[in-house]
Order: structure tokens, then sequence, then C-alpha cells
């Protein structure tokens, strides 16, 4: 059964990841929120420690995502790994900086990808690259099962053609993991993801983009022209299995939505932090012994938003907790990242009212938190995919029988 408090072994990672937070993140936020799609050179002064952490076994501070374990392994009693710690290390990371995480060198959205599907070899040769994560299309959004990119086999190679689009750290990783299908008639069991490095002919960056928000991370446009991949380079089983579907390449996503789900419940209990104290300072006390109903009407607020962020984060270690002892997470995982997205951009919003004229200006990063939010509920699959995932999986709907 689910402890709810964070297990004392992850304490020291927690705090590591914090002191990262406060000391190098959070001091240079609003410097690469202004200067959009400069490098964080201060990144790479601790980038080394955050491979130290990963390659641990028990997860790292970063965005990584870690390797399930064989089920034939002993499963006797709780286990708290590599999952629950990295997203624990995930939150307190993006109490500092969204973006920022999001720019750390080897922890991408598809390092998580390869530690989810790659063979034992593939780790080996790909472990140690920082992976962009390639899904989305110009006329492929939400609907992943929709891509129109192309991997034709020929010879001992597979040949992409296709175009990619808000791809996060397209330009600076050292790869990108590609999601394209082997054959269009076989629907979403030819969907397969491959992994692309820079410098191979036909891949080209396109441009990148100016955002909203997590303006420090850059975002390109990628466009694949008779680019040829080796066979080694595709995840998984090349083997289109139209009984198995789209679990293959769906695996990922089990893993990257409770991370990205932590990303949301740190940037939301950052924004609780700093309104709390501007309505401490403002002289509104929220006291938890009394009502909601017969405090002050800010305090009142603050106590219904905390609920919110403690719903979200309980919902995102339960996602974790489950890939760690093996059990399919997939509802949970689509759960924590529809509520943890939602909230953080609700929670946000509510803050910068709360703070007055001071949540909306510069002074504070209030504002920028609110910016940064709405990517959140978004990428890694939107609000309404997720409740659409949800329902599938509550009421044992396909995805052909609920659209």
């Amino acid at each position: 059964m689910i402890n709810l408090e964070p297990p004392k072994k992850a304490g020291a990672l927690i705090n590591q990841a914090y002191q990262a937070a406060s000391q190098v993140l959070r001091p240079i936020s609003r410097k690469y929120d202004r200067a959009e799609h400069a490098y964080p050179k201060e990144l790479d002064m601790f980038a080394a420690v955050l491979d130290g952490l990963n390659s641990s076994g028990e997860g790292g501070a970063g965005a990584a995502g870690v390797r399930r374990e064989s089920s034939t392994k002993d499963s006797s009693g709780n286990r708290n790994g590599g999952n629950l710690s990295t997203v624990l290390g995930t939150i307190e990371m993006c109490w500092g900086d969204v973006a920022l995480l999001l720019s750390m060198p080897r922890q991408g959205l598809g390092n998580a990808a390869i530690a989810s599907v790659a063979n034992d070899e593939q780790l080996a040769r790909f472990g140690k690259l920082w992976a962009a994560m390639a899904i989305t299309e110009p006329d492929c959004g939400s609907d992943s099962a929709a891509i129109t990119t192309t991997a034709v086999e020929d010879g001992d190679s597979y040949v992409l053609n296709g175009e990619k689009i808000f791809v996060t750290s397209g330009q600076r990783a050292d790869a990108v993991v590609v999601w394209a299908t082997l054959d269009r008639s076989a629907g979403r069991a030819a969907i397969k993801s491959l992994v692309v490095e820079k410098g191979t002919p036909g891949f080209e960056v396109v441009r990148l983009e100016h955002k909203l928000g997590i303006r420090a991370s850059d975002t390109a446009v990628l466009r694949f022209d008779n680019c040829r991949v080796p066979k080694e380079n595709l995840l998984g089983s090349p083997e289109v299995d139209t009984k198995k579907g789209f679990a293959g390449v769906m695996q990922t996503f089990d893993n990257t939505r409770p991370l990205v789900a932590a990303m949301a419940v740190g940037l939301a209990r950052a924004a609780l932090e700093e309104t709390a104290r501007i309505l401490e300072e403002a002289g509104v006390v929220v006291d938890y012994d009394k009502p909601a109903n017969s405090q002050h009407a800010a305090a009142a607020a603050y106590l219904e938003l905390e609920a919110d962020y403690e719903a979200a984060y309980l919902l995102t270690l339960e996602s974790a907790w489950m890939a760690d002892n093996r059990k399919p997470n997939s509802l949970q995982a689509s759960m924590a990242k529809a509520k943890a997205g939602r909230s953080v951009v609700d929670i946000t919003l509510r803050c910068v009212e709360l703070a007055g004229a001071f949540g909306y200006t510069e002074e504070s990063l209030l504002e920028k938190w609110a910016r940064d939010s709405k990517i959140l509920d978004i990428f890694e699959g939107t609000q309404q995919i997720q409740q659409l995932i949800v329902a599938r999986r509550v009421l044992g709907k396909t995805s052909a029988e609920l659209k």
C-alpha cells in the first residue's frame, strides 16, 4: 500500500535537488526568460552531478526516465525506486524553474523514451546522449496515432521523411527520438520510435519557436528528408503487431506523464509559497484551524488552491509508485497529468490575482510562472486527451468505441 509521505531514503536526493533549484535555477530564472533561446551555461557545472544521480539506479533530479524492472524478479513488499525518486527530484527542480530543467543536458524527455523501451544494447549506446522527443506534426497534434512521418525499410536502414513541430530541446540535444509509422495501412501498431543523432544527413532544424512561457527551453521545428537511420536505432521490436497495437510506444507516456505532472506540482508549490509570503506581509493570516468561510477571503482562496495542489501531488506520487512496483499505471499517469496540468494553471493565475499589482509585474516571478504553467497542461497529451484516456480506462472502452 502506498505511503503518502516521501520515503526517508529519498531525503538526500530531495535536498540536493532543492539546493540546485534554489542556488542555481531560481537566481537565473528571470535572466533566461528574457534571453529567449540563449543557452544557460550555468547548467553545465552540475549536469555531471545529475548524471551520477541517475546512473545510481535510483533516479535523479532531472527529467530522464528510468527502466522498469522485469516482473520475474522478487516483487514482495513495496518498492520505492527510480520513478518515485525522479518525480520527487523533478518537483524540487521545477520549484526552481521548469524551463531550466528542460534545458538540462542529458535530461530530456527523449531520455525517458529510451529508458522505457530500449533494449540493453541500445541503452548502452544511447544512455549518455541528450535526447529530445519528436511526436507532434503540423497536421497531428493530440492524436499521436495519426502520425504521418514515415520510416521505410531500405536495406540495413530506415528512410525517414516528415516534419515534427514543438520539439523540446530540438536544437540543443544530441539526438532526437522520432515517432514514425512503418506502415500507414497498419494503423497504430506500426508507430515506432527511432533514435536519430544530430548530423545525420537529411535531418534539419528548420527554426526555433517564440513562446508564451518556458522561454529558456528551445522548442524547434525539425524536418527529415530521406534521412537514413540504421535499423538498430529503432527502439524496441520492429514487428508490427496489430494485437498489441500502440502499447509499445505508449509505454513511454506511462513514464513521462508522471514527470510532467511532477513539473506542474513543483511550479504550483513555488507559486503558493510566494503567495503565502505576500499575503503574510499584507497581514492576511491563513489559519488551518478555522473553517475557510470564517477567514479573510484571500485566506479562503489560498486554502482552496492548496487543497487542489495536494490532490495533484498525491496523484503524481501514486502514478510513479505504481511504476516502481510494476503495476499498470496508464490510468493513474493520465489522471496525474490531467489533474496537475489543470491545477497548476488555475493555481498560478489565482496567485497572480491574490498578489494584485505585484503579481502582474516582473518584480515577482508570479507572472512568469503563470505563463510557464500553460504548457504543462498541453504537452505530453493535452487536458482533453488525458480526460478521454481516463474515461476509456474507467468505462472499459477502446479508442474506436470512445473518441
